[in-house]
């Protein structure tokens, strides 16, 4: 045989010697995975460093340095090292995917060398090795089996099949699979990186091409305001110079100029918002491992989801028995014996009758499966298809133990792939009974009669095809069963030639049940405008009556199977793409291909979420702009390759993230409006005052201590924004949309000019008037710090009236407003430093003046916002 890189293997049964491993071993390597270093943390946190918005407060706080405002460099330093510092252990938790793809390696194997069997590490295997494979066991490499003895194979954690899947002499084995029955001896084919497995772990070793969509509208973000702000400076300078002013001063305005337009606490004001909605997703089951994530879902407009194990329960269960007489009996869904029973589908009968007793006593006894225990604990052990069968018996009152003790087992037939049924034998009087379960066509073939009532007669196949044909379109596993009596003969072989002329009993439809609460998610998904998309390694038929059962809503040719995708792919991206344009459901679908289907989505315009739990789902996981882990099934690779875990596997707390990642989003530009809005202010303030040939309004300590001491504290009070209840009823955001769109656009301008308008009207008035410098300086802080209170308050909520949120429902917020203003009021009284901040205490009737002026803003606000609902309340009426 050829190994993969087409150097010729001949083991003998002998197995290679000692020699030709050692030799393959040199020149293949040791069966591991590849390793790839994380970064270390001080390079993560260096890369902090990295944004318009830093170098700017770097060289803010250069200059200040250079003019000797140690205070000010000082200050501006400590803001920059406690962000960089909280972003560089966010980030230091990556690169842990390939340790996880390790954990899957068997750390031992049992091979065959020198002719003697011999357990060996499997870091040592090499393509060639003889290796014994036996039940229970994880498979070390790939191999190529022979001298198979009724091996399956447990690979949904590899290609999505729901079930263990049978293996005969040629077929293959993959490495981190494991062996759920049988036994085998195989040729290694492939070790570490050129395996299955190896590959896979190549793919979630690339870094990632997809940005979280927060960091994708942050970035853009940054740029504009880094812009805008040395546009400003530049401008300022400019004109002062004209006016020949001092370039000291000059350098020093800019620095506060600077310091007051960029929303420096920005950064920490978005951990937090996602760091609050980390914990509450978190008790929604919904584990959060990289925090823009929080964000990233709720911005997704599509979710590419496993059905295995996350629209299903990953549980086999027959759900139907019909019998030839046209009843209908139907099972309560669960592989729990205890629980449910069996009813006619009429609702008649209540209790199974003796011919649906007489199919369960079919279904248990050829049977090698177990559920071991008592006093209602049951543990399955076997085949899922068996457990299932034994459950169902259960549930109609049937047990293989009282069975076996009226009908002795004399010898069994082995459920074989190539022979599609199992028979046993069992002692009965003066002859044996034997008992079958398999595939319908099969056991068609053996009968010659059906049961009907209590009496066989002669067989209908026409009859049992529509039956079969019925459950099939419902996308229900069907299987058969059937009895009969054969005369005992000491010479006769109890082999398959003995199985002819048997009574058929009926047919049994099984299923993996839909999750309970999947449809009612699916539905929440829709109303969000978010598209679903099932990936499943499942058939087509199967795969679209699930997704269909589930509650998704697609056409019958809105269905590709993974032939579809790769002649697709083959086409170029250009034919890919227009196939997910409009495909919702992916069968027998590939690992590689997953991955192909959810970069098309993402080229196709959506942020695509992943959901899923195998090795095979790991590189889409990895690569899609968020991905989702089940955390009860899934695989650790799984997990480590996702960005969020549900802990409860369940479909439906994807719907809770989604709604606390929107509101996350809409705290964050909560934020935004007011940093914004507030720094844009101030600039517009000194900019009047450099084109009106006034001094500048305020020094740069008293906008340090505005921005960064009263405004600190309320943007981060403002993330905790309760839910404002609609989120999941808001139009999806589309990737292309940005943060400042038309209606932040008009809010900021409108308290731009308003306050910093305001401002400067006030401070031309006054300083026309003949007040001195300090006592305008000392008003016009306290008005712009009474302006920001009230814009707080504005950015609670985009499009409701402030007057109807409760302040009760952010305590943090008002205890921030309260705190802010209780600490400007402090300072004008604490010798020193009202000095240095160039202020003192005002007047009661100053102040209640200020306080009416300040109002203005809230007002100008609220008239905005009754004029936009009216405005969308008339759309919707003409619509």
């Amino acid at each position: 045989m050829e190994n993969l890189d087409g150097k010729t293997v001949s083991p003998a049964a002998s197995g290679l010697t000692s020699g030709q491993a050692e030799t393959a071993l040199q020149h293949f390597g040791p069966n591991r995975l590849p390793v790839v270093p994380p970064p270390t943390f001080l390079k993560v946190l260096a890369l902090q460093f990295l944004s318009p918005l830093i170098y700017i407060l770097m060289a803010s706080a250069a200059l200040s340095m250079v003019l000797s405002e140690i205070t000010d460099a000082l200050f501006i330093a400590v803001v920059l090292i406690i962000n960089g510092i909280v972003g560089a252990i966010q980030e230091y938790s990556a690169g842990k995917s390939a340790d996880a793809l390790r954990a899957l390696e068997q750390p031992h194997a049992t091979v065959v060398r020198d002719g003697m069997r011999r357990m060996i590490d499997a870091a040592d295997l090499v393509p060639g090795d003889l290796v014994m494979l036996e039940s229970g066991e994880r498979v070390p490499a790939d191999i190529k089996l022979r001298e198979v003895e009724g091996l399956q194979s447990d690979e949904a954690a590899h290609t999505g099949e729901s079930r263990p899947v049978a293996k005969t002499d040629g077929d293959m084995v993959f490495a981190g699979t494991i062996v759920t029955r049988g036994r085998a001896r195989g040729i290694v084919t492939a070790t570490g990186s050129q395996t299955e497995l190896g590959r896979i772990a190549g793919a979630i070793q690339e870094r990632s091409i997809a940005k979280p969509p927060l960091m994708i509208r942050m970035e853009g973000f940054t740029r504009l305001i880094a812009i805008a702000v040395g546009v400003a400076i530049i401008f300022l300078v400019a004109v002062g110079l004209l006016r020949q002013m001092a370039l000291g001063d000059l350098l020093t305005m800019s620095i506060g100029l600077a310091v007051s337009a960029i929303p420096e606490g920005l950064p920490i004001a978005i951990t937090v918002a996602l760091a609050i909605s980390m914990r509450r997703m978190a008790g929604a089951n919904v584990i959060v491992r990289n925090l823009p994530a929080v964000e990233a879902l709720g911005s997704c407009t599509m979710i590419a989801t496993d059905k295995t194990g996350t629209l299903t329960l990953n549980e086999l269960t027959v759900t139907d028995i019909r019998l030839p007489d046209g009843t209908h009996w139907l099972l309560d869904t669960g592989t729990d014996p205890v629980a449910g029973g069996i009813r006619s589908h009429d609702g008649v009968h209540e209790v199974p009758n003796a011919a649906v007793t007489r199919l369960l006593t079919a279904a248990s006894l050829p049977n090698e499966a177990q559920l071991t225990g008592g006093n209602d604990t049951f543990e399955p052990m076997g085949d899922t298809v068996d457990i299932a069968l034994l459950a169902a018996a259960h549930k109609g009152g049937v047990t293989r133990t009282q069975l076996l003790e009226d009908f002795p087992l004399h010898s069994r037939i082995p459920y074989e792939p190539e022979q599609k049924y199992a028979a046993s034998f069992h002692h009965a009087q003066d002859a044996l009974r034997v008992f079958v379960k398999g595939a319908p066509d099969m056991l068609m073939a053996m009968c010659e009669t059906m049961q009907v009532a209590d009496r066989p007669v002669s067989l209908d196949q026409h009859l049992l095809r529509a039956q079969i044909d019925a459950m099939a379109s419902e996308g229900l596993r069907v299987l058969a069963f059937a009895e009969g009596r054969i005369a005992r003969s000491g010479d006769l072989a109890y082999d398959g030639r003995v199985l002819i002329d048997l009574n058929f009993l009926g047919l049994a439809g099984m299923q993996d049940p839909i999750r309970p609460e999947v449809p009612a998610a699916l539905a929440a998904c829709r109303s969000a405008g978010i598209d679903v998309a099932v990936i499943t390694g499942d058939d087509p038929k199967t795969a679209a009556v699930i997704a269909r059962q589930a509650g998704l809503m697609f056409g019958d040719g809105d269905v590709a199977s993974g032939e579809h995708v790769a002649e697709a792919s083959a086409a170029g991206d250009t034919v890919l793409d227009e196939l997910t344009r409009h495909v919702r459901v992916f069968a027998r679908v590939k690992p590689e291909q997953k991955l192909s289907i959810v970069r098309s989505l993402a080229r196709n315009g959506h942020y695509v979420a992943v959901t899923g739990d195998g090795v095979n789902d790991s590189p889409a996981l990895k690569h899609a702009h968020v991905g989702v882990a089940m955390g009860c099934k899934g695989t650790d690779v799984a997990k480590e390759s996702a960005d969020i875990i549900l802990t409860d596997d369940n479909f439906a707390s994807i719907v809770a993230g989604i709604r606390e990642g929107r509101v996350a989003y809409n705290n964050i530009r909560k934020v935004i409006f007011m940093l914004v809005s507030t720094g844009a202010a101030e600039v517009l303030l000194f900019v009047l005052a450099m084109i009106a040939g006034t001094p500048m309004p305020m020094t740069a300590v008293q906008l340090l201590w505005l921005n960064l001491v009263t405004n600190g504290v309320q943007d981060v009070a403002l993330v905790t924004e309760p839910a404002e209840g609609d989120e999941l009823l808001q139009p999806v955001r589309r990737p292309g949309e940005p943060i400042f769109d038309r209606l932040m656009l008009r809010r900021i301008v409108t308290a731009t000019v308003m306050m910093g308008g305001g401002g400067f009207a006030l401070f031309y008035w006054l300083s026309s008037q003949g007040v001195s410098a300090f006592a305008v300086s000392n008003l016009l802080l306290l008005l712009f710090v009474l302006f920001e209170n009230f814009q707080c308050l504005n950015s609670r909520s985009e499009r409701r009236s402030v007057f109807r949120q409760r302040l009760s429902s952010n305590p943090y917020l008002l205890f921030s407003i309260i705190g802010a203003q209780a600490l400007h009021i402090g300072a004008m009284y604490v010798p020193g430093l009202n000095r240095l901040l160039g202020i003192a205490p005002i007047s009661l009737y100053e102040w209640l003046l200020f306080l009416l002026a300040a109002s203005s803003v809230l007002l100008v606000s609220e008239v905005d916002k009754w004029l936009d609902r009216r405005h969308r309340n008339a759309a919707k009426a003409g619509a």
